[in-house]
């Protein structure tokens, strides 16, 4: 692995080299596959789990609504990490453009706060749902599931780009991150300097960004298991059955969480490399990959319309192409 380089400070920085990735040699060769696979398999799924939601009207309800918001927010990570990694792959210098890092930096960040804040939106609504089903439809009402989902995408926007603007404007001394992606808090590193105010503002808004949500999420959850503990066995399998996939997408991310901020905190030069590489995407590609097999196959009414959607097309097109007046 390449030493830490320091540049001129009257220099300007134009790239940064990854440099977590060294040597690659010939394991090029058994990774990429495995990379673009796992690409393919992710966007193969969420698009067929969106279009599904998208076209079947009885899954026209707010908890599938947000499980849409959350496959789409997949995507949207997946192929903010990908690319890079498959195009690093077949590289020998592992740069990457000033502007395409923090292009990265904003989109991966987005992502795991957009990922974050829209498990508190499925935990309120199956909150209200076992908490309060009478009052359900009128309390999850389109407008109201609507202006949830605005702010689930919004808020997580506005409150990065401020951190972005701090960050992107530092002059920086070095260009080596010892990471397979851009990371703010390692590019923060390499600044000349950073003020106490940035300093304390960027840490402020990490804990803050972690933290919160975790609020609603426990009040939600907590009133959920004190509701069935006095309840009928019909409505403990309901919490169980919808509340699990949720459950789980929380751990998974908060391992993610937890990786990241051991690898920010404390030095890793001892873990081995390719450890070190697997924690180092952890979150971004096994979100995207475990989130899709949680509710595609624990949530039996997603599932169906899905082997439906799939049973009808091949029909529908073969239907279609028989009344084409095609000439051979």
């Amino acid at each position: 692995m390449p030493p830490f380089e320091r540049a001129d400070n009257s220099s300007q920085i134009v790239s940064f080299v990854l440099a977590a990735y060294g040597d690659l040699g010939n394991l090029r060769y058994l990774y990429s596959p495995i990379i673009i696979f796992s690409y393919l398999v992710i966007i193969c799924v969420n698009v067929l789990l969106i279009t599904t939601i998208c076209i079947e009207r009885s899954l026209h309800e707010p908890m599938y609504v947000f499980i849409c918001s959350l496959f789409v927010n997949e995507l949207y990570g997946s192929t903010a990490v990908f690319p890079c990694l498959i195009s690093q792959m077949f590289s020998d210098t592992h740069e990457i453009s000033f502007a395409y890092c923090f292009l990265q930096i904003f989109c991966l960040y987005t992502y795991a706060n957009v990922e974050y804040w829209n498990l508190v939106a499925m935990a309120y609504d199956r909150y209200v749902s076992i908490c309060h089903p009478l009052q359900y439809h009128v309390i999850m009402s389109s407008g109201r599931v609507c202006r949830i989902i605005l702010l689930v995408w919004l808020c997580p926007f506005i409150q990065f780009t401020i951190t972005y603007c701090l960050t992107v404007r530092l002059r920086f001394c070095g260009n080596f991150i010892d990471k397979v992606y851009c990371d703010l808090h390692l590019v923060n590193r390499l600044a000349c300097s950073v003020s106490n105010v940035d300093d304390i503002y960027i840490l402020v808004v990490g804990v803050v960004s972690i933290t919160v949500p975790l609020i609603p999420i426990s009040f939600s959850y907590l009133k959920i298991v004190a509701v069935c503990l006095r309840s009928s066995r019909e409505t403990r399998l309901k919490a169980v059955r919808t509340c699990s996939p949720q459950v789980v997408s929380l751990v998974n991310l908060s391992f993610g969480f937890l990786f990241e901020i051991i690898q920010a905190g404390f030095p890793v030069t001892h873990v081995p490399a390719a450890l070190h590489i697997i924690l180092s995407v952890y979150l971004m590609v096994f979100q995207p990959l475990l989130n899709p097999v949680l509710y595609g196959l624990s949530l039996s009414k997603i599932r169906n319309m899905c082997v439906k959607l799939l049973l009808r097309r091949p029909k529908f097109l073969w239907k279609n192409l028989d009344k084409l007046d095609i000439a051979w």
